[in-house]
């Protein structure tokens, strides 16, 4: 019974019954909303929150913050739009900005790792630093202004747009960003050394890992998730900017946080991070349809941010402690 309760206290079940809560307040508030083919495609609006969070869960396990990656995904778009307006084809235009945006996150995590600097402070000069290189990109590709650069060929358009077996594109790439990057983190080594550097840098340092190499890394992974939801926002609109990501960086976070990452490093998940995504894009885009404006959902997420981290922090280890103290006066009470 115990390890009945201890499972169902799980945090990621926790998060797939507040979707299914949501799913159902929204449906009863917003005629028309529970609609399965209107949902699937609604993940096309928010799946760039989870193609950037899961690599940044990586950054949070190790104790970090990344608040560029909003920056990043705007250099992405507007190095695949200026590199494709001078000529280069599109799929090898994609993979130098995936290169370009790993590069941006090793600049963080040289920094970070090489230096006492808070990585919040240093991400958060990094940010300013990438969205002024995006813009100069930008002008000198003439492509400032709202509209950026357009007319991208129908192939490029068609990743974030089209659909296999009737689901959107976005959700297989989100998919399969969750298996490979699950992986990596929950069935490898390296995944273990990333918590063990979370849990306590200096113990990890002491049984031989390479730190440093450890945080760098997961910076640049954090930039590639930055480069890949840059990429497909891209595609998505069929429109390449500087500022694309500019807002993305709350919602990612939050993502992050909700999903069960501790902001102190050591725990989180990437199916926790992958669950958040969906119940915070779920909840952008049904206060959108409720007539909400955008700038007051930011307000929305932000709150559930904060309620988040308390929750995780306070209330929810007390109700595990109390479960676990239970367990293990179970047998005492047998004798």
């Amino acid at each position: 019974m115990t390890n009945l309760m201890r499972s169902l206290l799980r945090w990621e079940l926790f998060l797939i019954v507040a979707i299914v809560l949501e799913l159902l307040i929204f449906s009863m508030i917003t005629p028309g909303f529970f609609n399965i083919q209107n949902l699937l495609f609604s993940m096309n609006d928010f799946a760039y929150i989870g193609l950037a969070a899961i690599p940044m869960t990586f950054v949070i396990i190790t104790g970090g913050i990344d608040v560029s990656v909003g920056s990043i995904m705007g250099l992405a778009s507007i190095s695949v739009g200026v590199l494709w307006m001078n000529g280069v084809n599109i799929w090898l235009a994609l993979l130098i900005a995936l290169v370009v945006c790993i590069i941006a996150g090793l600049i963080n995590g040289l920094i970070v790792a090489f230096t006492d600097v808070q990585p919040l402070v240093v991400t958060l000069g990094t940010m300013f630093l990438f969205a002024g290189i995006a813009l100069v990109i930008s002008g000198g590709g003439s492509a400032t202004g709202y509209e950026g650069i357009s007319g991208f060929p129908d192939p490029f358009v068609e990743v974030a747009n089209g659909m296999i077996l009737d689901i959107p594109n976005v959700i297989w790439i989100l998919f399969g960003v969750l298996i490979v990057f699950g992986t990596l983190l929950h069935f490898t080594k390296y995944g273990r050394s990333v918590y063990l550097v979370g849990i306590n840098s200096k113990a990890a340092k002491y049984s031989g890992l390479s730190t440093k190499w450890i945080v760098m890394s997961t910076y640049m992974l954090a930039g590639l998730g930055g480069g890949i939801s840059g990429v497909i926002l891209t595609s998505y609109f069929s429109s390449a900017r500087a500022d694309l990501g500019s807002t993305a960086i709350l919602p990612v976070i939050t993502a992050v946080v909700l999903g069960g990452t501790s902001i102190l490093g050591g725990k989180g998940t990437v199916l926790g991070t992958l669950l958040a995504s969906v119940f915070v894009g779920i909840m952008n885009y049904s206060l959108q349809l409720s007539g909400m404006p955008s700038e007051q959902t930011t307000i929305v997420v932000g709150i559930i941010l904060i309620l988040a981290v308390l929750l995780r922090q306070s209330k929810w280890t007390y109700i595990k402690k109390r479960v676990s103290r239970e367990k293990n006066q179970v047998p005492k009470i047998s004798e």
